[in-house]
């Protein structure tokens, strides 16, 4: 079993988003002892978004790209071939006005790849990346779950659907920054669905 651990946290410590991940990755790996682990600090090591020098890349024949090009190009491959390799994918994901980081957005920019990743038919798009589990621990300062202003949980569904991923479970830790009870409470929250979602 292959382990993809990606945190998008701008915090590269002290990130709680990060530390749920690791917890959830603890789970995985004490049931499957042999699984090998990536991490990608998505903070420490940033992708660079998707403008127009990248789109015109992407869009050349690849026997035709500039060295710069081929570079460019290279680097959302290398996402996208962890992504492919892995069998579980576990996401730290804090709100940003909410909305999920630019970190994780830029990431998500580069493993959407047409062709690759998921494809057009004329019944409407496959998504490519199958066979996956995924979890995804969400951070927020405040109370979001189940209301109009979650836009980051249907955005993810969405998303990890589109390109073929539908097994996901969502960890919830809210009220992060409405005082030190409050916190206590959302992260002993959290570790709960953590060991449910995961039983030992």
């Amino acid at each position: 079993m292959n382990i993809l651990q990606l945190n998008s946290s701008a915090r590269a410590e002290n990130s709680q988003s990060s530390r749920l991940a690791t917890s959830i990755v603890e789970r995985v790996r004490a049931a499957h002892p042999d699984a090998t682990l990536t991490v990608r600090d998505l903070s420490r090591t940033p992708h660079p978004a998707l403008d127009e020098a990248a789109l015109g890349a992407l869009f050349t024949p690849a026997g035709q790209r500039t060295p710069e090009q081929q570079a460019r190009v290279a680097l959302d491959d290398a996402l996208i071939a962890e992504l492919m390799a892995a069998d579980v994918i576990v996401l730290g994901v804090p709100m940003y006005n909410f909305g999920v980081p630019v970190q994780l957005k830029h990431w998500i920019d580069a493993v959407a790849r047409a062709g690759v990743t998921f494809r057009y038919t004329d019944t409407g798009p496959v998504g490519l990346v199958q066979g996956k589990k995924v979890y995804v621990a969400l951070t927020r300062g405040g109370l979001y779950r189940n209301t109009p202003a979650d836009s980051q949980t249907p955005y993810l569904k969405t998303f990890l659907a589109f390109i073929g991923m539908t097994d996901v479970q969502f960890i919830f830790a809210e009220g992060l920054a409405m005082g030190p009870e409050a916190e206590q409470k959302a992260l002993a929250s959290a570790q709960s669905q953590i060991e449910e979602a995961l039983p030992a």
